[in-house]
This record gives structure tokens, C-alpha cells and sequence, in this order.
């Protein structure tokens, strides 16, 4: 049975973004010296949002440093993420998506083949 990931508040995913996107494990003080490169938060609300992360069992706390590191993958996240706005906004058409995403814009040719290439993967890998 594959575990529900709830969508994140912006901060809290600010702060996963951090822990994605830099060498795991962190403390506090290095994702906060990141974070604060965007926007300014003080210390406890790093901390505020750090320990809503690990309840929600986005990331674990070890030892006396407090190493903070993320226990669900960017990519776990993006696809939950992306099912779920697929589903709620598009009703599961991918058409639908895409064409939201260029509506009033016309699409070059390298967005139309790495879409096409894309679908053709798909295909390959429902005949196998």
C-alpha cells in the first residue's frame, strides 16, 4: 500500500526544497543560512516549521547536532503533487493540462517534440 503525502504549506516546502536541493544531512543554522538568501525568517520559526516537518514525517532529527534530513524524496513529493492537481483540476486529462499550461501561447517546436518524445516513452512502456 503506497503512503499518502500531503501537500505542504508554502514555508514548509521551502524549507524541503532546501534539504532536496543540498547535501543531507543539515542543521538548523545551514538551512536557515539558505532559506534567509529568499526571505528572512528568524530562528525559531525555522525551528517551528523543522518540527512540523518530522511530525508530519517529512524529515528526521538525529543527534546532538540535530541533523535534519528529508525521509521523502523530491521526486515521491513532485509525483503526489502533480497526481493530485491532475486529478482535482483536469479532471485526469493530461490534454486538459497541457493545454492550460499554453493557453494563448503558441508552443515551439523543441516544447512539441520533448512532449511528443515523452508520450512515445509512455507508450513503449504500456506495450512491455
Amino acid at each position: 500500500m503506497k503512503k499518502t503525502i500531503n501537500r505542504l504549506p508554502d514555508s514548509e516546502l521551502d524549507i524541503m526544497l532546501v534539504l532536496w536541493k543540498y547535501e543531507p544531512p543539515m542543521t538548523r543554522i545551514e538551512i536557515e543560512r539558505v532559506v534567509n538568501e529568499k526571505k528572512a525568517l528568524a530562528p525559531t520559526t525555522i525551528l517551528s516549521l523543522l518540527t512540523r516537518l518530522e511530525k508530519k514525517n517529512f524529515v528526521t532529527k538525529q543527534g546532538k547536532m540535530n541533523l535534519y534530513t528529508p525521509l521523502i524524496s523530491q521526486e515521491e513529493y513532485q509525483q503526489s503533487e502533480s497526481k493530485s492537481v491532475l486529478e482535482k483540476l483536469y479532471g485526469n486529462s493530461l490534454k486538459k493540462f497541457v493545454a492550460s499550461l499554453y493557453q494563448g501561447k503558441k508552443m515551439n517546436q523543441d516544447d512539441i517534440k520533448e512532449l511528443h518524445d515523452f508520450l512515445e516513452e509512455l507508450e513503449d512502456k504500456e506495450e512491455d
